[in-house]
C-alpha cells in the first residue's frame, strides 16, 4: 500500500480529522509542496492545474462566471460552461483511482467519453441562459425559476454525472483492492462502482449545495430595507456568497467520504471474497 494511503489510513478515519487534514492541504502556499501536490493512490506528480490547491481557486472563478452570472448573450454562457465542464473533467480524470488502466484502447474510448460528457454537459449547463435569452422571457417568477431555482438540481446533477462518465473505467474494469496490511487482493469491479459513487455523490454535494445556499439567502434577506434601498446590491451579494460557500464546501466535500475506502468481504466478487482473509478490504477512492 503506497505510504500517501496509509497515512490518509491513520489520520482520516474520522469526517472531523479528514477536514483538518484537507484544510492543511487545500492552503495555497503548499501549492509548490511536493508532498501535497502527488497522486493520493500511485505517489505520482499531479499536473499543477490539477492540484486541489488550484481547484479551491480556479474552480470557484469558473462556477461563479459560468454558473451564476449573467451573460450578454448563449455564446458566451457556453464559453464558460465549456471551461468549467472541461477542467471538471480533467481535475476527475487527474484523481481517479488509475491501478487497473488497460492499455491504448481503453484510454481511446474513455477520451471520446469524456469529450461526449463535456459536449453534454456544456449545453445542459447552459440551459437556464439559453431560455431566458432565445424565448426572452420577461416574467420576474420565470426568471426567478431559470436563474435561482433550477442550477440547483442542474449544477448537482452535471457534478454527478462528470465523476460517473470521466471514472467509468474503474467500474468496467475495477480497481485494486488491499488487505489490512497493504498487500494487493486484486482487483474488483464492486470497489470500483464503489469509490466513483462516493465520489460523484461528494461532487454533487459541492455544486448542489454551492447554488443553493446564496439563493436561499437572498430569499431571506428580500425583505431587507438596505436591499430594497439598493438592489443593485443582490448581484455582489450573490457572487460573493457563491464564492465564499464554494471555498467551504470544496474541504467539505472532499472530506464526507475517505480517501482510503473500505468494502465488506461479502460485497466483493465471489473469487476476491474467498482470497479474503479479513472481514473487509480497503481501495482508493480518489478524489
Amino acid at each position: 500500500m503506497d505510504i500517501n494511503l496509509l497515512y490518509w489510513k491513520n489520520e482520516g478515519k474520522t469526517f472531523l480529522s479528514r477536514l483538518r487534514l484537507w484544510f492543511n492541504i487545500l492552503d495555497p502556499s503548499s501549492l509548490l509542496c511536493s508532498d501535497s501536490s502527488v497522486h493520493a493512490g500511485t505517489g505520482a506528480i499531479l499536473p499543477a492545474v490539477f492540484r486541489p490547491q488550484v481547484v479551491n481557486i480556479l474552480f470557484i472563478f469558473l462556477q461563479v462566471v459560468a454558473s451564476f452570472l449573467p451573460h450578454s448573450g448563449v455564446k458566451p454562457a457556453l464559453f464558460w460552461q465549456f471551461l468549467l465542464q472541461s477542467y471538471s473533467a480533467g481535475f476527475n480524470h487527474a484523481n481517479r483511482n488509475a491501478s487497473s488502466d488497460k492499455g491504448i484502447k481503453t484510454s481511446l474510448k474513455q477520451g471520446l467519453l469524456i469529450v461526449g460528457s463535456v459536449a453534454y454537459a456544456t449545453c445542459a449547463g447552459a440551459i437556464p441562459q439559453i431560455v431566458i435569452q432565445r424565448l426572452s422571457m420577461s416574467s420576474p417568477a420565470v426568471q426567478m425559476f431559470f436563474r435561482s431555482v433550477l442550477p440547483i438540481p442542474l449544477s448537482a446533477s452535471l457534478a454527478y454525472f462528470n465523476v460517473v462518465i470521466v471514472r467509468s473505467e474503474e467500474s468496467e474494469n475495477g480497481i485494486q483492492v488491499f488487505d489490512s496490511n497493504g498487500n494487493s487482493v486484486g482487483v474488483s469491479q464492486a470497489a470500483g462502482a464503489k469509490a466513483v459513487k462516493e465520489t460523484a455523490l461528494s461532487r454533487a454535494a459541492l455544486l448542489g449545495t454551492t447554488a443553493a445556499v446564496p439563493n436561499l439567502l437572498l430569499f431571506l434577506l428580500q425583505k431587507a430595507s438596505f436591499l430594497q434601498r439598493s438592489p443593485l446590491l443582490v448581484a455582489p451579494i450573490r457572487h460573493i456568497s457563491t464564492a465564499i460557500v464554494l471555498g467551504l464546501m470544496i474541504p467539505v466535500s472532499f472530506s464526507l467520504y475517505p480517501q482510503l475506502g473500505t468494502i465488506k468481504k461479502e460485497k466483493l466478487e465471489k473469487e476476491l471474497a474467498t482470497a479474503a482473509v479479513s472481514g473487509e478490504l480497503f481501495y482508493h477512492r480518489g478524489l
